[in-house]
């Protein structure tokens, strides 16, 4: 059962009024919001942009066999065969929730300031032991790519793992809406947006929007380390909930050796290492407990492909170990990620920043504690790509150890090249923006 719904159900759940449709009886197999994907039988949805807008391409793609498409009231749609609706965008999210309301599966969704992504790729692989998982896949995590998960369930999945990003309070709240989650995951609050948000306070608000919009019999899983989360939660859910964590919580996690983790009298292998993926993975354990599932079938191990740059271990072949975190990077995984390269085997260990973006006011005061933090783990030498002030923040605070700033990726490769020797550890973490996996790239054979 993939996307189906007739002309009619489609006006009546968007509530469209309608033109030139000449069979309402008709079935669409699709709705699609991408121009250059359109197939015969789909419904091509208008949205309008910043930089684009598919009304552009409306009659392209009705002439391409589009059934009809779902557009606004500012479209002159002439003789084509149309639903006229007042905001495309809010039409494609009411399809997307009224196709998530078809499903009696598992839906669980994740946010949270840091880890969002991880946590959501372990519960994906963890439930993937128990049956079929759908997830968010790339970056479809904000109020276009939500809807657009939700659409592609079918009858052949068992659970639907949504992760939901945001930048603005409000945002979570409407994709809570829309896929009425069954379980809700928040990893943690942190730094991440607080030049736009302004204060912790207001990021944990806008987190916890994920609890106050979902089910009243839904379940919020969350984060024992993070007391402001806790603090913020019980404001808003008075529910069932469970707690995880290193030092407490309900799914309690001790940590034997780097790679193993116990949870009452179960050792499971850690798919990722670091104590920041063993809270990652507590919280799919939490997922599991949540939904009954017997934890047993976890000890043999899982397996985890995250995307590039998230959590990737390169070994070279003269002893040199990659630790690739540039997808992006915030305080709070900065730090994790810096104590992870003092934990791991080696003889040199060399940090590569970069700037952490979007920390406002915040910036120059967050990025001197990534310093203290590499003088306290007594790194080896720090190599900084990164805004002039930011670069000065950290290398002042890094010392006695080694900084070196570099303006552009060439030279950063070109110094690596000339430093890299067997036994280096090193770490690559910065925001998307900063590009460092443009040099890891380089460094790869």
């Amino acid at each position: 059962m993939s996307f189906h719904a007739t002309l009619e159900q489609i006006i009546s759940v968007l509530e469209a009024s309608f033109q030139n449709l000449p069979d309402r009886s008709c079935t669409a197999t699709s709705i699609t919001t991408d121009s250059r994907a359109v197939k015969p039988g789909e419904i091509f949805l208008a949205l309008r942009g910043e930089k684009f807008d598919g009304h552009d391409f409306v009659e392209s793609e009705i002439a391409q066999g589009a059934i009809a498409a779902i557009v606004d009231a500012q479209f002159d749609a002439g003789d084509l065969p149309v639903l006229i609706v007042p905001d495309t965008l809010v039409a494609y999210q009411a399809i997307g929730h009224w196709w998530r309301t078809q499903f009696k599966i598992p839906i669980i969704a994740i946010t949270g300031s840091v880890g969002k992504t991880t946590t959501k790729e372990l519960i994906a692989a963890v439930l993937s032991k128990y049956g079929k998982v759908h997830k968010t896949q790339a970056n479809y995590n904000n109020e276009i790519g939500v809807p657009k998960t939700l659409l592609e369930l079918n009858q052949d999945h068992d659970f639907a793992v949504i992760e939901m990003g945001m930048r603005a309070l409000g945002e979570i709240a409407l994709l809570s809406q829309i896929a009425s989650p069954d379980i809700s995951v928040i990893t943690n609050v942190g730094t991440a947006h607080i030049g736009i948000l302004g204060s912790r306070e207001a990021i944990a608000q806008a987190k916890c929007e994920l609890l106050a919009e979902m089910p009243k019999d839904s379940v919020a899983i969350l984060n024992y380390e993070n007391p402001l989360l806790l603090e913020t939660a019980k404001t808003v859910w008075q529910g069932k909930s469970i707690t995880y964590g290193l030092s407490g919580g309900d799914v309690q996690g001790h940590l034997i050796n780097p790679e193993t983790l116990k949870v009452e009298d179960l050792a499971f292998p850690l798919p990722l290492l670091g104590e920041h993926n063993a809270l990652n993975f507590l919280a799919a354990l939490a997922v599991v407990k949540a939904l009954n599932l017997d934890a047993s079938k976890l000890t043999e191990g899982i397996e985890v492909d995250l995307p590039s740059g998230r959590a990737k271990r390169y070994e070279l072949s003269n002893d040199v170990v990659i630790l690739d975190e540039s997808y992006n990077a915030g305080l709070e995984s900065m730090l994790a990620s810096l104590k992870l390269l003092a934990q791991t085997e080696g003889e040199r260990r060399i940090a590569v920043l970069g700037t952490m973006k979007e920390l406002g006011d915040w910036s120059i005061q967050y990025h001197r504690q990534v310093g203290e933090q590499v003088k306290n783990l007594k790194l080896d030498r720090l190599l900084i790509l990164a805004d002039p002030g930011e670069a000065e923040a950290m290398a002042t605070a890094a010392a006695p150890v080694l900084a070196e700033k570099f303006e552009n990726h060439e030279a950063v490769v070109a110094r690596l090249n000339q430093l890299m020797q067997s036994g280096d550890r090193l770490l690559f973490k910065a925001s998307r923006a900063v590009g460092l996996d443009r040099v890891v790239a380089q460094l790869l054979p």
